[in-house]
């Protein structure tokens, strides 16, 4: 228990937490011990019924079942290496701007899961870090199943087309890639390469609550323009099948 402790304090804030909620409300829901209706997202209830928690508990919450568990198992695993990848390479040290980040995303995801009436949220934010990670680390090559490889870039294209194969529906992840690439159009490309303001700046408050803490470096760093973007709010103040493993061209 110790050595699952200090793994669990030596994560990331936002990614420790957002994992444990994800291992814990599908157990809870799994074993009954509250009904797993009250945690999706249905306007109904949401709006009328004045049930508010209900866009939060749709990230973390995923049915668990003969049929749904090996796409949770899935899930765990992406959020867990792609968010730890964004949170210790990009955002090392800045985890308001990570927060925001998953404000954001969130925020959107919420928005066209009403729109379209999709209760479950994690696919689409599981989704979204994926995305981001590899438009950052887009010629960064990554192992999926059986062997093959290719290009970051096109990671998230195969995950989605993998998922259509599993259960024949795709249209959660592809809401993700779309709210991926919001936001890494308005903070990235958007002020970078099309010369526009920079729409998408972390809120003050939220430095408050989470100060910078470090220089960030490490593994998985946007290419140098990005980084001096993004580097704007900080100056302001399994192997298993080995999905998604990454590892740089010509290694």
């Amino acid at each position: 228990m110790t050595d699952i402790s200090q793994w669990f304090q030596s994560l990331p804030i936002f990614t420790r937490y957002w994992f444990a909620l994800s291992v814990f409300c599908p157990l809870v829901g799994r074993f009954k011990l509250i009904d797993s209706y009250y945690f999706l997202l249905l306007l109904e209830p949401f709006v009328y019924g004045f049930q508010f928690w209900r866009p939060i508990t749709a990230v973390f919450y995923y049915p668990i079942n003969p049929y749904t568990g090996f796409r949770y198992l899935a899930n765990l695993y992406f959020l867990y290496n792609y968010s730890l990848r964004l949170e210790k390479g990009i955002f090392d040290g800045r985890p308001a701007d990570y927060g925001f980040l998953l404000l954001f995303t969130w925020a959107c995801s919420v928005i066209l899961g009403i729109l379209i009436e999709m209760p479950l949220l994690m696919d689409p934010m599981v989704m979204c870090v994926i995305y981001i990670w590899c438009q950052v680390n887009k010629d960064t090559v990554v192992t999926f199943w059986f062997g093959t490889q290719f290009k970051a870039m096109y990671l998230p294209w195969v995950i989605t087309g993998f998922e259509f194969v599993l259960s024949g529906s795709f249209l959660p992840h592809l809401i993700g890639i779309f709210v991926g690439h919001l936001y890494f159009f308005f903070k990235f490309k958007y002020p970078v390469d099309f010369g526009g303001p920079a729409l998408l700046e972390t809120p003050q408050f939220l430095y408050k609550y989470f100060p910078n803490q470090r220089q960030f470096g490490g593994f998985g760093q946007a290419p140098t323009q990005l980084r001096r973007n993004v580097d704007q709010p900080a100056q302001q103040d399994a192997r298993g099948h080995n999905w998604g493993r990454g590892q740089t061209l010509g290694n």
